[in-house]
């Protein structure tokens, strides 16, 4: 037993009754207001069983999509005549969204949405901005500063580097493992730290590996912003070898 389905009241008045639609695969209808609407043709897919001919285009005006398997709609621009009337201006298409705003934004149930458009259908901006004097949550961003560094450096001279979470639990909790991994090349100066796993050093002591890779880096064309690069001929560690690192 086929059952029947029911188009939206989208464009209807608000008094009359639902349009039935036909089973599939005729039930498909265009959902657009009729003030919009243009010349189109449409292609019924009505193949002969017997021949297997093909289907064939239609051209239609009306508001409504004939029956007969519609497959698709290619909109066509219409020839300007002479004594036409003009396709509905920007003013009247714009009526029409206040008019749909007016039927569906506002929902008795909600009371909030009385006040997201006014008595003509425009939207109401001030429902969208937040309540004056309202702080907005903003996350400050976080800076490096000499305080962050110099608690870093107490935390590789008490734990060593590649202890970076106890380092950061303890001293900077706002700042992970890994950011103090990338904070600790760039304060030594080498891009990998394995060489450098469990050492410890006071800042003079990182002074002085910084140094000592920057000038082996300098040397060997390996200073790579600001860091020591490992290169694949493997000069740099053999350098860092000879220097006791």
């Amino acid at each position: 037993m086929e059952t029947e389905e029911y188009t939206s009241d989208l464009f209807s008045d608000s008094t009359a009754p639902a349009t039935p639609l036909p089973s599939s695969p005729d039930r498909f209808q265009r959902l657009i207001p009729p003030d919009f609407s243009s010349p189109i043709r449409l292609y019924h897919n009505d193949e002969d069983e017997e021949t297997g001919d093909a289907g064939e285009w239609d051209e239609d005006t009306s508001d409504s999509c004939a029956p007969g398997g519609l497959v698709g709609a290619v909109e066509e621009s219409p020839e300007k005549e002479e004594g036409v009337e003009p396709k509905p201006t920007f003013t009247e298409k714009q009526q029409w969204i206040n008019a749909m705003r007016l039927k569906f934004c506002v929902r008795k149930e909600f009371e909030i949405t009385k006040n997201i458009v006014h008595e003509d259908g425009t939207l109401n901006q001030d429902y969208f901005r937040p309540p004056k004097g309202t702080k907005l949550h903003q996350e400050e961003a976080r800076r490096w500063t000499d305080k962050e560094r110099n608690l870093l450096i107490k935390g590789i001279e008490k734990h060593g580097i590649g202890h970076f979470r106890e380092i950061s639990e303890e001293l900077l909790p706002d700042w992970s493992g890994n950011d103090l991994r990338v904070r600790t090349i760039r304060l030594i100066g080498r891009q990998n730290l394995q060489l450098y796993k469990d050492w410890k050093g006071r800042e003079e002591d990182i002074k002085a590996e910084y140094e000592r890779n920057k000038e082996i880096g300098m040397r060997l064309g390996a200073w790579k912003a600001g860091v020591l690069v490992y290169d694949d001929d493997g000069k740099v560690l053999e350098a860092l070898q000879a220097s006791g690192s």
